[in-house]
């Protein structure tokens, strides 16, 4: 969405950035579309460039992720059936509440990112564009802080805690900031192939050491021994059915599926938007295979020796190092990729429609650059400060996927349809999803989040990681 000098738009709406002279209410979705791409085409930097096969890219590299690799704990937690039920339904919600975020973005084409959408889908509301705002920045930045910290935990690893974690640290934050420096997705689209392909062989190299080795090393309950052989359950162990730990297992598997707060700013950023459903279909092929299969095959061999992330259960140090070190690229670039989308957020609020917004201007690379040194640090305290990232993470997937995920597709589907939710056995079960959408959603901000709280209660009831610490923090 632009700003526009428009004087029919109201006062409220150019201050959050609705653009009223490409209102869809009175032009087609392809007239729309079209003026906005002649718009973007006018500009020096251009954003509307990607083609569906490069958004499917971006995508792919956003999602295939290091998470991937924390799904064999989560079914060693909570068993076979009810880890690959969770596993699916996921994934199938996902796909469902995905193609109605494009169908309401195809309807309001001035869309630019999550704050857009939930300023469109909750009845032009401010309030909703700002709350949505601060949703954005907080889980944006913190999972850069995740990153920046699993990045310490590679180094680590790789180099035998050679040297202070906080250095690390402090290595992977700058690597972030200058990968960062591309303002169009279009160019990030191309690291973002290039990260797929690194945790896919490090997928691989995994897959075949754990099936190779003779036993896993040891899991959060302590090492192998012969008297208790791996083991894998149709549901949960008596130790471990406990509502905070399956709550968590369960989170661990949604947030992992509910990557939709970038996709608005994708969709923005492609030169067809309305082919976006394509990208968004290899997606799915790609995420339902890898979100399901390896950590099944990991669960297998490792059974209840599972660790999160899996790499933490393999026996043989050397195997360890040689599936782990390609985690650091992608877990450097999906940082650049919040990264991208957060400093876009910030920077559209901060110069709007002036042409140092969109061009090779010293005040454009300026405010540009100056954001990404924000956000990157930002996120390098709350990776210091912040003792369980995990623990931060399942709070931030409750109170926040809860809508990112689920509640907002609701809403959107009810203003898509509205006086047609029934009209036709089709259409009466897609509303009957949706209803189920939306209860999902609170359920994960109700006992979701009262789940990941407890479980930082109880980290911070034993001891934690101190504030810029140098211990080792190896996997």
């Amino acid at each position: 969405m632009s700003y526009s000098d428009n004087k029919q738009v109201s006062t409220e709406e150019k201050n959050i950035g609705v653009d009223g002279q490409f209102d869809s209410d009175g032009a087609s979705t392809i007239n729309t579309i079209t003026a906005l791409i002649a718009e973007d085409q006018s500009h020096e930097i251009k954003l509307r460039t990607m083609s569906w096969q490069k958004a499917a890219a971006l995508l792919c590299g956003e999602q295939v992720c290091l998470a991937i690799m924390a799904q064999s704990w989560s079914l060693s937690v909570l068993g076979w059936v009810p880890g690959i039920v969770t596993m699916v339904l996921s994934g199938v919600l996902f796909y469902i509440t995905s193609l109605t975020m494009h169908k309401f973005i195809m309807k309001n084409p001035q869309i630019r990112d999550i704050c857009d959408f939930g300023y469109y889908a909750f009845g032009k509301s401010r309030i909703a564009y700002e709350f949505t705002g601060f949703m954005l920045l907080a889980n944006n930045i913190m999972l850069i802080g995740f990153h920046i910290l699993t990045a310490a935990k590679i180094f680590n690893t790789m180099t035998a805690h050679s040297m202070c974690s906080v250095i690390f640290a402090i290595i992977a934050t700058l690597m972030g900031i200058v990968m960062s420096l591309p303002r169009t997705l279009n160019h990030v689209s191309y690291m973002s192939m290039f990260s797929a392909a690194c945790m896919g062989l490090s997928i691989l190299l995994f897959l075949i050491f754990v099936g190779i080795e003779d036993h896993p090393g040891e899991g959060y309950n302590g090492k192998w021994t012969p008297e208790d052989p791996v083991r894998t359950y149709a549901f949960p162990l008596a130790a471990n059915t406990g509502f905070v730990a399956c709550m968590n297992a369960v989170l661990n598997i949604t947030f992992l599926w509910v990557p939709q707060i970038l996709f608005p700013t994708f969709i923005s950023e492609m030169e067809r938007p309305q082919d976006f459903p394509k990208a968004l279909t290899v997606l799915f092929g790609v995420s339902a295979f890898l979100f399901i299969v390896p950590p099944a095959i990991g669960f297998k061999y490792m059974g209840q020796y599972s660790t999160a992330p899996a790499y933490g259960s393999l026996g043989v140090l050397v195997y360890k190092k040689a599936s782990f070190i390609f985690v650091i690229v992608p877990t450097i670039i999906i940082g650049v990729i919040y990264a991208n989308v957060t400093a876009k957020f910030v920077f559209n609020r901060v110069l709007g429609k002036s042409r140092h917004a969109h061009s090779n201007t010293v005040v454009g690379w300026g405010v540009w650059i100056g954001l990404m040194i924000a956000i990157w640090f930002t996120g390098f305290i709350f990776a210091e400060i912040i003792p369980s990232m995990g623990d931060f993470l399942s709070l931030l997937g409750a109170a926040f996927d809860s809508f990112f995920g689920f509640m907002f597709f609701a809403v959107a589907y009810y203003h898509l349809y509205r006086g047609n939710l029934w009209n036709g056995a089709a259409r009466s079960a897609m509303t009957v999803i949706h209803i189920i959408v939306m209860f999902v959603g609170l359920f994960l901000l109700g006992p979701g989040l009262y789940a990941a709280v407890d479980a930082i209660k109880i980290d911070y009831s034993g001891s934690t990681r101190p504030a810029f610490s140098c211990a080792n923090i190896s996997v």
